[in-house]
């Protein structure tokens, strides 16, 4: 059963008010109480969506900050509605937000029952690509020769290759090989679902993005690249003591999971808002007379439609309290 084509735009409700909530938190140094507020926001508008779903990733557990729990049942009971997954992070940048920095989006993915990928592991390993370059990529290979494979698919020289990743601690030695090879390098400080979808778009100036991050925030970039085209490989990263056990007694920890892994199936999803100013969208604006204007962007990978959405608010009638 396809998922609706009008449901994305319903979802889009939920995070534009997740955006304008958690957007008030602007730079207050406060990233709980941004995050807060866009969860709260969020799991208020998915109340009036017609969907029986099941959060089946979310942010939240790993620094016991507030979320969408894995589980959590979304929507509303019954036969009536489709039931379907739900990949969520209400605040994808919440340091960002705090800081008064960019990029900081709220975002959800939707994909009918058992297509995305859950898991309880903090963090994957990731490397991400746009379409011309889906195919050299392969994470058995040493990081150097992928950069090398990337930049021979896309017909460039390595040094105008530009890689991104999270600036982190754990991310030196990659950070060192990629200035020995010469390549450009675009590091960023918060959420990289953004930075994912970036190698997607072709002004975006990002060629391949790279590292270790949440592994909510990678089936949130599959998503999108779903609709977009792209490639992507994965690995779970253990980091906790009970992860490191678990990859110890599990053969497939480290088994490299695919695009189709993350995200199964042509009947995708993605809907993100910005909360602050970024290379994919433009953050939320407090207008003179309680008017707020939001951009969005809703992807469906069954249509391969793309739309972007410039809203204006009325705060004196909407539905819920801001």
């Amino acid at each position: 059963m396809l998922m609706n084509s009008n449901l994305g735009l319903a979802i889009a409700r939920a995070t534009e008010v997740a955006a304008i909530k958690s957007s008030k938190w602007l730079g207050r140094g406060d990233k709980n109480a941004a995050d807060q507020a866009a969860v709260n926001g969020m799991r208020e508008m998915f109340d009036l969506i017609d969907i029986n779903g099941t959060v089946v990733i979310g942010e939240g557990e790993k620094d016991e900050a507030p979320m969408l729990y894995i589980g959590e049942h979304i929507g509303k009971d019954g036969d009536a509605y489709i039931k379907v997954d739900i990949a969520v992070d209400p605040l994808d940048g919440t340091t960002s937000t705090a800081k008064g920095r960019g990029n900081a989006i709220s975002v959800v993915a939707v994909a009918p029952e058992g297509r995305l990928y859950t898991t309880k592991v903090f963090y994957m390993e990731k490397i991400v690509v746009g379409p011309d370059a889906k195919d050299a990529i392969d994470l058995n290979k040493p990081f150097k020769e992928n950069l090398l494979n990337i930049a021979e698919a896309l017909d460039k020289d390595i040094e105008d290759l530009t890689v991104t990743m999270l600036e982190r601690d754990r991310h030196k030695d990659y950070i060192n090989q990629c200035r020995e090879l010469g390549c450009r390098l675009k590091l960023f400080n918060d959420g990289d679902v953004g930075a994912a979808i970036a190698t997607c778009v072709a002004d975006s100036g990002v060629d391949v993005l790279f590292g270790i991050g949440g592994c909510p925030e990678g089936v949130l970039a599959a998503a999108a690249l779903k609709c977009l085209g792209g490639g992507m490989q994965c690995r779970l990263h253990a980091h906790t003591e009970s992860e490191k056990k678990l990859a110890h007694e599990d053969p497939d920890f480290y088994n490299i999971l695919t695009l189709d892994d993350l995200a199964k199936g042509d009947d995708i999803l993605f809907i993100a808002t910005g909360v602050s100013d970024g290379d994919l969208l433009r953050g939320v604006r407090f207008m003179p007379n309680d008017k707020i204007e939001t951009q969005s962007v809703v992807m469906r990978s069954a249509s391969g439609t793309i739309r972007y959405i410039k809203a204006y608010h009325d705060m004196k009638k909407k539905p819920v309290d801001l």
